[in-house]
This record gives C-alpha cells, structure tokens and sequence, in this order.
C-alpha cells in the first residue's frame, strides 16, 4: 500500500508554514524608542545617577532604601540589574574590591545614554498624566 500524495506535501518539522523554507529566529529590537520602565526600574536607574562614581550593588540598595524607602534583597537587585543591562540600559566593569571584601573584584554601574533616554521619557510621560491634577491631588486640610 501507498502511502497517500498529501503526505509528501507536508512541511519538515522546523519548517515557516508560511513560506515553506526554514524557520530562523531572529530578534530585532527597535532602539527608535526609548524602552519602557516599571517603577522599579525607574529607581534603579535614578539611584546609579545620583550615586554616579560609585555606584556599586550595595551602594545602590543603600540609595533605594533611603531615597524611596524600598528595601530590596540582593537577589531582587541584581536580577533587576541583569534585565536592565540586557535591554541596554546599563552596563557594569568590575574593580577591584577593597581589603573589606577581600580583595574580591565589585560590579561599577553606569546607566548607558539609552538608559538616559528611557528615563527622560519616562519623567516626560509622568509630568503630562500629573499635569492637570494639582487639585484632585492636594492635601486636604486637617
């Protein structure tokens, strides 16, 4: 018995069913416009500004904590740190570390001018939603 005439005609596994060719991955990102940032990665850009020279992990926790009141653990930290260096928006070196760490090398951040980018368009898009509000949002009287 044949096998039937269809099933020659049948795309290869990791075949585009659109084009019948190869299917290849491809990620393009669109650097056109600045990336989109959750609070928490607003904050995290703003406290590496402000600490500019040194902003390092700890240095960095120690910002948020104080500035915006967020405690954050060390693996919420970096992981955040990691995403945003992976969209572009910062990058680290290491340095070496002092007699405190042993001599074990510390991450420097530097928030990149995409990073810039994203966060003025972030302030800008926050400034028009606020803009308007003044009175809805004022504080009542005691």
């Amino acid at each position: 018995m044949r096998p039937p005439a269809w099933l020659g005609k049948l795309p290869l596994p990791g075949a585009n069913l659109f084009n019948a060719g190869p299917v290849q991955a491809v990620y393009k990102v669109d650097m056109t416009e600045p990336a989109y940032l959750g609070e928490f990665e607003q904050l995290l850009l703003l406290a590496i500004l402000r600490l500019g020279a040194g902003a390092y992990g700890t240095d960095i926790a120690r910002e948020l904590e104080t500035r915006a009141g967020r405690a954050v653990s060390r693996g919420a930290l970096y992981t955040s740190l990691d995403r945003l260096e992976d969209k572009g928006l910062l990058r680290w070196k290491p340095v070496a570390g002092g007699p405190e760490r042993g001599g074990l090398p510390r991450r420097l951040y530097t928030v990149t001018p995409a990073g810039i980018a994203a966060v003025r368009a972030s302030r800008d898009v926050l400034r028009r939603m606020w803009r308007g509000l003044d009175d809805v949002l004022k504080e009542p009287l005691a």
